[in-house]
């Protein structure tokens, strides 16, 4: 007998469907009074686990990070604490490791300023070769030499040493009698990396060209983290390259992002004595759990899984003298920074040395304000004996006057660009790694991918079907299959009879359709799947969203997505973080749908990926016996191709660290030759608009 819903509905005690804000659910008899949603002319997008990705992230990040806070809480005498101190300097040697080999600074001073107290030289060195840092040196005047040495380090200001907040910490210092070398980032001031010929920047200036490159570099297993913190390891070496500083007293003072590169400083650098990061000592953890997205270089790749947090990064300095500056009504939390003093000053205690670590949080927002920067000057001048406490009055200059070069960029200078050296390390790479095949590329990819085992039947959920989808066969039934523990990934099963159940089995074949944002969506306006049907009317159907995308595309980060700090970003640079790729999160939700649709008979899987689903697609198919066909539509044609190319147009989330060390697509799409794989409008680095 046919089948009538509205009758099972009656059965069922159901009295209709409604809406809440977690999607639309059943509504009860005895809740009938509540509003009851009709079935809409025109679908509406479903999101049922919007929540998802970021408790999913969250429970990782805590798990991370809870042995790191138990060690520390366990810490009882001087021996264990400087044990933990070798600890974390050990483990940021491997996120930030290793380093280039030291070339010549080849340094030149382009200019002079002669001011009343100090003078301002212009200089330019090469931190790689070839790759020149722009830098102001302020150095004091009618002062016995040597002096106590600073590196000035920026936050995301637009001229960058020219800001005037960091003009002024610079001129500061230099007024009370330290020699300071303040440089632009990458990206930043004179050294913004992608330019037009009339030197307009391509893709902005600060956070967007950071993490427009830093995207792209990360392919070959760089990352901008350590580029900004070796540019800070080569200030100092310029800085002891000179007779007025003083090589026993060498601090690193900057705020914001300039704060982030301090703190890296600190985790590195054995010469630094002294220290004072402004506005970014908060925790890992406590931005995730504010849903903060942070730059590219703020996400160094396998901090979390190491059990690394901003703290660890100022206890691999102790016991040497720290202050950590904030702000009270910054938006990076002040009760991060305070309870980061608080692990730091039981720590320094216990080395002996709790006068060695302070804290001061201004009254201001977000930035160096004057408070901060005179709890700057106090401790510096404590460490080194100057006697000066407030800030002397400053004159602060045009940002021309202290350019670097005639018109204020490097790339003037026909320089090497880091995308310049992102496409010669990719063809290095191409030249050194071969062309894997079989087994070789197979254990390459559970590598790069860093995919756990996969063993078992996944479980799942049966959920009610959604009115009005429209999508290629009349009905659909919904279900969540569980990848892992807090996953959970919608597959739906198109069907020409109504399907309320698991699904029926006894057919052998199936077509797995993977989204490129959203199956439902698509499922509704994708051609390749009704060409799918038609190819095979015998096959099952289903379609699937990965984790991060269709239903559980986030609702975090003030709802953005596909913004430069928008979630999908967000959760992939914390994928990286711990240690972990997105990608290969998505590609284990695929290889563990193929096992459940094994369990329910099906032998054999087409499986079929559209743009970003196509990348997941690729590898699940490559790994899985289970997958006999593959189709393909608008795939990426190789990840050499974003990272040859000035121009890409790829999210984080697609990309994989240090993939092209190792393989490239086309190594994949050679291995899947055998499962007569069919390429359908195959895209290269400008990807899908």
């Amino acid at each position: 007998m046919k089948n009538n819903r509205r009758d099972f509905l009656k059965l069922a005690g159901i009295a209709g469907i409604g809406y809440t804000g977690t999607g639309i659910v059943p509504v009860f008899a005895a809740e009938s009074k509540r509003k009851i949603v009709p079935e809409p002319s025109e679908p509406v997008s479903m999101n049922r686990f919007p929540r998802m990705m970021q408790d999913y992230t969250t429970r990782q990040v805590e798990k991370s990070l809870a042995a790191a806070r138990k060690k520390r809480a366990s810490l009882k005498t001087k021996q264990e604490a400087e044990a933990y101190v070798r600890d974390v300097r050990s483990k940021i040697a491997q996120c930030f490791g290793p380093w280039p080999e030291k070339t010549p600074l080849n340094a030149r001073i382009t200019g002079v300023m002669e001011r009343d107290a100090y003078k301002i030289e212009k200089v330019i060195f090469d931190s790689r070769p070839g790759f020149p840092v722009t830098a102001n040196l302020y150095i004091p005047k009618n002062r016995q030499f040597p002096l106590p040495g600073i590196v000035g380090t920026c936050g995301h200001g637009d001229p960058a040493k020219a800001t005037p907040i960091y003009q002024s910490f610079a001129q500061g210092l230099a007024r009370q009698g330290y020699v300071v070398l303040i440089f632009d980032p990458i990206g930043q001031g004179e050294r913004v990396q992608l330019l037009s010929r009339d030197l307009k920047p391509l893709h902005g200036i600060g956070v967007p060209e950071h993490n427009y490159t830093g995207r792209q570099m990360i392919l070959n297993g760089e990352h901008l983290s350590s580029w900004f913190t070796w540019d800070c390891i080569r200030c100092v070496d310029y800085l002891l390259s000179r007779p007025e500083v003083d090589p026993e007293h060498i601090g690193v003072t900057g705020n914001s992002g300039g704060g982030t590169q301090a703190t890296w400083f600190c985790g590195v650098e054995p010469r630094l004595t002294m220290a004072a990061p402004s506005c970014f000592v908060v925790g890992f953890e406590q931005n995730l759990m504010n849903e903060l997205p942070a730059d590219i270089e703020q996400c160094p790749p396998g901090a979390i899984g190491l059990g690394l947090d901003h703290l660890d990064f100022i206890a691999a300095m102790a016991p040497r003298p720290v202050i950590l500056l904030a702000q009270e009504k910054d938006f990076f939390d002040v009760r991060g920074a305070e309870k980061n003093y608080a692990e730091l000053k039981k720590l320094y205690k216990l080395l002996g040395a709790e006068e060695n670590i302070q804290f001061f949080a201004g009254p201001e927002y977000h930035g160096f304000s004057k408070h901060n920067r005179e709890a700057m000057y106090k401790w510096f001048n404590k460490i080194t004996g100057v006697s000066e406490q407030s800030e002397p009055e400053l004159s602060l200059e045009e940002e021309k006057l202290l350019w670097c070069t005639p018109n204020g960029q490097i790339a003037e200078s026909n320089f090497r660009t880091l995308a310049a050296y992102t496409r010669e390390f990719s063809k290095q790479n191409k030249s050194r790694r071969g062309e894997p095949e079989g087994e070789e590329l197979k254990n390459k990819i559970r590598a790069v991918l860093k995919l756990g085992a996969v063993s078992g039947i996944p479980s799942y959920n049966i959920l009610r079907p959604l009115p009005g989808r429209q999508f290629p066969k009349k009905f659909a039934a919904n279900y969540a299959v569980e990848t892992e523990a807090g996953i959970s990934i919608p597959v739906y099963r198109l069907s020409d009879t109504e399907l309320l159940s698991r699904p029926p089995k006894g057919i052998k074949r199936a077509i797995l359709y993977v989204s490129h944002l959203s199956a439902d969506e698509e499922l509704r306006n994708e051609s390749l799947i009704g060409d799918l049907i038609r190819a095979e009317p015998q096959s099952a159907v289903y379609a699937c969203d990965v984790r991060g995308t269709g239903e559980s595309k986030p609702n975090t980060c003030g709802d953005d997505f596909f913004g430069a700090y928008g979630n999908d970003y967000f959760y992939a640079a914390h994928s990286i973080m711990l240690n972990s790729t997105y990608t290969g999160q998505k590609t284990f939700d695929l290889l563990r749908i193929i096992d459940w649709l094994s369990s329910c008979g099906h032998e054999e899987i087409h499986l079929a990926g559209k743009g970003w689903g196509a990348i997941p697609a690729t590898f699940a198919a490559v790994l899985s016996d289970k997958v006999k066909q593959v189709t393909l539509k608008n795939a990426l044609s190789s990840y050499s191709a974003i990272a040859e190319n000035a121009e890409f147009n790829w999210p984080l989330s697609t990309l994989i660290p240090g993939v092209l060390k190792q393989f490239d697509l086309p190594d994949c799409y050679e291995a899947l030759r055998t499962k007569n794989v069919v390429q359908i409008d195959m895209v290269g680095a400008e990807g899908l608009r």
